[in-house]
Order: structure tokens, then C-alpha cells, then sequence
């Protein structure tokens, strides 16, 4: 484990000048942890929180899910086939639910037996399940980036829905699951998000600068969409309500490339700037308008991918290519 690393996020008016004209939020502590995952070059990467003693992730080029006690430091692994490039992992009472990328299925590791039930993307072409979220009834939204499409995996049946993307190569990218169960998304190789309705079709919401590229989002329950622009360097919100869209350039500028983004029980913002080396995490408050001070990672990280903040310890959990999982207490 790396030593811990305290920053102080204060009020940085040099930086913020022309970024919204307002103060930082009121000075506050973030407190950064990684821990070195033991196998080397094997891309350790999106989070998911079980419990105080218990968080998964996956080793995107490796091709295994593994777990992470915080308090004892201990790793543990479970392989995939070859060649299956998990790309995420989220966690229910079931088990572990994983992206087999390059597989074309999304993978169950049953919590009692360990055993791993498979199920494949229908149809040809490419199929792989890229980021995945829960509905309120344990279901699962998934986006297939290179397939141009939006899935949905009844849990229960092992149905498998994909709804097509309009815009071809869109990429759908990040995506989340809102409190009515309806999936947001990003369309990385264009610059529209997308969501799903009732009847099972897709809506593409275009925003309002042609050269972005949302990879990104956060719902922080307000009703509103939060995006990052990673080819221009922006935060974005999206109002579904009135349509409005609102962004704020960060902190790093055109070099940023914020990638990872979350947000917090407080309602901030948090994104990493991938960029620039050491990447960066940064937060920002709705209310102020205002970002705080960014806090550099020990390990560089490379490139941190995606990132989940977790309310029972008030913390962001993330993976980094430089073969780290790291925490981020917020104070």
C-alpha cells in the first residue's frame, strides 16, 4: 500500500481566473490511498463497492475479477478465459456481474459457488459490453460501445435487448442508471448523450459544441445529467427538464482530458484529469460554480478510467494503469 496522501483543497484564485469567476468551495480535506495490485500491467480498473471489506474490480488485459480488503490489504483473484478483457464489474446479492469486453458476454460469479454463468450478446458483428449499471429491480443497462448499441439484461430470464444507436459509430461509452430506471449515456464518438424510454427507444441528445466527446457521466439526483468533455476539457450539465446545457472549462484547460467522473451525497462534482501527469482529481460545487484545488496521485495513474464514490465511507473508489486501486476519503 502506498502511503496515504492528504491534500487540502482551498480556494485557488490563480487557477479559477476565468473559469466561472467564483471562489473555490470552503476549504476541505481529501485524503488519497492506493494500494499496488499484484499483478503487473494487467490494467486494474472500475470499482465496485461490496462492503467495508470488500471491493471488486476487474484486470481489463489480464483478464480477471478480483477483490480488495482495505483494512488488510489482501488481494484476491478469480480468472476468466483468455482473452475475455472484463471491462467492468458491478455487485449485487447474486454475485459478481462483469463486462466480458472481448467475449461478447456479460459474466455472473455466483456468490455461493464461484461458479461463472455466461450470457452472450445476440446478433453478429461486434459485441462488447462496455459499462454496466443496475435497475431498481436488479436488472442490468449496459452500453456496447463498438456495436453502436444500448443493452438491457433481464437478470431473472437472461434476456438480452439491444437497441440501436442512430448515429453510426457513436460509440456509447459511460453510462448510468437514474432513479426511474432509465439509462443515460454517452456517445463518445460523437457529441450527443442518449438515453432509453419506456417503449425501448433511443433518444440522442446533442450538445451544443460540435467537437465534443462525452466519455463520462454523473446523476447526482437533482434530475440533472453531468458529463465530461474529454476532447475539449469541459464539465457539462444537462437539464432534461428544460433542455439547457450548461459547462464549465477545467482546471488543466484543452490538456485536461477528464475522463473519470462521479459525484458525491453532497452534490459536487468529482473528475479526473487524465491528461496531464500525475493525473488529477477535481472537484466541483454546483452551487459556487467553482472547482476546488486539484490533489495529484502518488502513482501517476496513468489514466484513471472510471470511478464510483461509495456514501457509507464517504469516499470515491477508482483504478489507475499505473497497477493501483486507490480511495479518495472526502473530509
Amino acid at each position: 500500500m502506498r502511503p496515504s496522501h492528504l491534500m487540502t483543497c482551498a480556494a485557488a484564485a490563480a487557477l479559477l481566473a476565468g473559469i466561472g469567476g467564483s471562489p473555490a468551495p470552503a476549504a476541505s480535506e481529501v485524503e488519497v490511498t492506493e494500494w499496488d495490485v499484484p499483478w503487473e500491467h494487467s490494467r486494474p480498473r472500475d470499482p465496485w463497492v461490496e462492503s467495508a471489506e470488500r471491493v471488486w474490480f476487474v484486470g481489463q488485459r489480464d483478464h480477471y475479477v478480483a477483490t480488495l480488503d482495505p483494512q488488510s490489504g489482501e488481494f484476491e483473484r478469480i480468472d476468466l478465459e483468455d482473452g475475455a478483457g472484463p471491462h467492468t464489474v458491478i455487485w449485487n446479492e447474486r454475485g459478481a456481474w462483469y463486462a466480458g469486453n472481448r467475449a461478447d458476454h456479460i459474466g455472473l460469479i455466483d456468490a455461493q459457488t464461484g461458479e461463472i454463468e455466461r450470457f452472450m450478446l445476440p446478433g453478429e458483428g461486434r459485441r462488447d459490453p462496455h459499462t454496466m449499471d443496475f435497475t431498481s429491480a436488479g436488472d442490468i443497462w449496459f452500453s456496447v460501445q463498438h456495436g453502436n448499441q444500448i443493452g438491457h439484461l433481464d437478470t431473472e430470464s437472461g434476456e438480452i435487448t439491444l437497441h440501436e444507436v442512430a448515429t453510426g459509430g457513436a460509440r456509447p461509452y459511460g453510462l448510468l442508471v437514474d432513479d426511474q430506471d432509465r439509462p443515460w449515456v454517452t456517445l463518445f464518438g460523437t457529441n450527443k448523450l442518449a438515453t432509453v424510454d419506456a417503449s425501448g427507444a433511443v433518444a440522442e441528445i446533442e450538445l451544443p459544441r460540435a467537437d465534443a466527446r462525452p466519455r463520462r457521466l454523473a446523476l447526482p439526483g437533482d434530475g440533472t445529467v453531468w458529463y465530461v468533455d474529454y476532447a475539449g476539457g469541459y464539465l457539462g450539465r444537462y437539464d432534461p427538464a428544460s433542455g439547457e446545457v450548461d459547462e464549465w472549462q477545467t482546471p488543466a484547460g484543452h490538456e485536461s482530458r477528464p475522463y473519470a467522473m462521479t459525484s458525491d451525497d453532497d452534490g459536487r462534482l468529482w473528475l479526473f484529469e487524465t491528461g496531464i501527469f500525475p493525473n488529477r482529481l477535481v472537484g466541483f460545487d454546483p452551487q459556487t460554480e467553482s472547482f476546488t484545488e486539484p490533489v495529484e496521485l502518488d502513482s501517476g495513474g496513468g489514466t484513471v478510467r472510471h470511478m464510483v464514490f461509495d456514501p457509507d465511507s464517504g469516499s470515491i473508489w477508482f483504478g489507475t494503469d499505473t497497477d493501483t486501486v486507490g480511495r479518495a476519503v472526502l473530509k
